[in-house]
């Protein structure tokens, strides 16, 4: 599984952006603005190259999304061949994984949680029961909890545990029947930038 296993502070403070969503990380950069480790404080920021700029966008939104660096190069190709600008069909092609919409539902309190979710078989699509993080959701596709107590349960400790839970203008979220229908393919501005896509895709066209 394509999972980030270590401090994942670290990462916020390398970064300077709290690119996992977590409030507790908004907090942490209030508190330790520098970079991580023992130099972070005294570390002079020096000119960086127009590559290492790329290559840290690439990064942010690769440890977002949780996936690794196949994957990601996978999806800039198909986004290549879409119609329409490059960018832009990346962050959809990101966005509309079974994993990132249901994080977006609420049914978690961060995208690893609601991957477990998937992972663990607890969700179904259509009907039909899929445990792959990296489905890709179409238009009226309806994602429900199944129909066991084990998975209801968790399902709800999570949405309603869930701070944060605000949900997406092109998703229908139904608290009660635990059930997601994807209204239609997210636009841009419904995005939340984590990285600066253009400058992804200038990384990928080399």
């Amino acid at each position: 599984m394509a999972k980030f296993t270590g401090p994942k502070g670290k990462l916020v403070r390398r970064f300077g952006v709290n690119i996992f969503g977590n409030p507790k990380y908004d907090r942490l950069l209030e508190r330790r603005s520098h970079g991580p480790g023992q130099h972070g404080p005294n570390n002079t920021r020096r000119k960086v190259s127009d590559y290492a700029k790329q290559l840290i966008e690439k990064q942010k939104l690769r440890y977002s999304y949780g996936l690794l660096e196949k994957q990601c190069r996978q999806l800039f190709h198909k986004a290549r061949r879409m119609r329409g600008v490059t960018g832009d069909n990346l962050l959809v092609l990101l966005e509309t994984r079974l994993d990132s919409l249901v994080f977006r539902a609420g049914f978690g309190c961060s995208p690893m949680q609601a991957r477990q979710l998937v992972n663990h078989g607890h969700l179904n699509v259509n009907g039909r029961r899929v445990d792959i993080a990296s489905y890709r959701v179409k238009t009226g596709d309806v994602i429900s909890v199944r129909d066991t107590a084990a998975s209801k349960t968790l399902a709800t400790r999570y949405l309603m545990e869930n701070p944060r839970f605000s949900g997406a203008n092109w998703i229908t979220v139904d608290k009660q029947a635990l059930t997601i229908t994807a209204d239609r393919m997210p636009q841009r501005d419904e995005i939340q930038q984590v990285a600066n896509e253009q400058l992804i895709v200038e990384l990928y066209s080399r």
